[in-house]
């Protein structure tokens, strides 16, 4: 059985890199616009908060999960516009503490869950720990980067894209059936620089269809938090040429990605 402490120890540094963003923030400060349209800083913790709480739930008790998404996703017109709307107006301290405790939590119930080798039912398919700890840490980076955007700041990127990146890579067939085009069955050779100047590479070598570049562009456009054009990706190949500018790593519909000079709908 993989061992998730290695991962989990990751989704909590990340979420401690973004925490620091925000700890000193006013109600003013979490009412400052991020590039996602309609959504300030309140609105992305809100959101991070409430996926985790979904997660938790999931976790510890998957028959409940089960119901409630259903009701949930039958009920409202947008429950994803509900929960991150949850937290504005919120004193921040209120705000961010629900944040820090549900996100503590979550780690030690996805342990349990790896310990007991379960799969964890979903909005989609089921996953297992690893991968719904995976999915946490790339959204958590992912909503960092708007609230860094919103804040002017330059976040300085660590070998935890990495988790980023490989879930890049493992939705190719994801982003193709969202737009409803045939998955491929060629494979992809993508070829990656860390940030420290290491080699992250997937596929295999003798493939014709290859994706290289820096990880970091990479991750930006998984996450569609910039535009394809502003990046440093180079692809051969029909398939990774037709999959670059659909790439998409999160769940949902099809996102509009990103303008070159603003934000047009970046992905939630």
């Amino acid at each position: 059985m993989a061992d998730l402490t290695p991962l989990l120890d990751d989704l909590r540094d990340e979420s401690a890199e973004l925490d620091a963003l925000v700890a000193g923030l006013d109600l003013a400060g979490l009412a400052t616009p991020t590039p996602a349209p309609g959504w300030t800083i309140a609105h992305q913790i809100s959101h991070l908060a409430w996926t985790d709480r979904w997660s938790l739930l999931s976790a510890r008790e998957p028959e409940n999960f089960v119901d409630a998404a259903a009701k949930t996703f039958l009920a409202g017109p947008d429950p994803i516009e509900e929960g991150a709307a949850e937290g504005v107006g919120e004193a921040p301290g209120v705000l961010l503490g629900r944040w820090r405790d549900g996100r503590a939590e979550l780690l030690d119930a996805l342990r349990t869950a790896a310990a007991q080798g379960v799969q964890l039912p979903w909005f989609g398919p089921p996953m297992k720990p690893a991968t719904m700890a995976t999915a946490r840490l790339m959204e958590t980076w992912a909503h960092g980067q708007d609230v860094a955007d919103a804040l002017g700041v330059e976040r300085v990127p660590t070998g935890r894209i990495r988790q980023v990146a490989h879930l890049g890579v493992r939705t190719i067939g994801f982003a193709f059936t969202l737009h409803g085009l045939p998955v491929p069955e060629q494979p992809v050779r993508v070829e990656l620089t860390g940030p420290a100047g290491e080699s992250w590479v997937w596929g295999p070598e003798d493939a014709v269809d290859r994706v290289s570049g820096p990880a970091l562009d990479f991750c930006r456009l998984v996450t569609q938090r910039r535009a394809l054009d502003e990046l440093s990706l180079h692809a051969e190949g029909p398939v990774a040429l037709a999959w670059l500018p659909i790439a998409q790593a999160f769940a949902g519909p099809p996102g509009s990605g990103r303008a070159s000079d603003t934000g047009t709908d970046p992905a939630r």
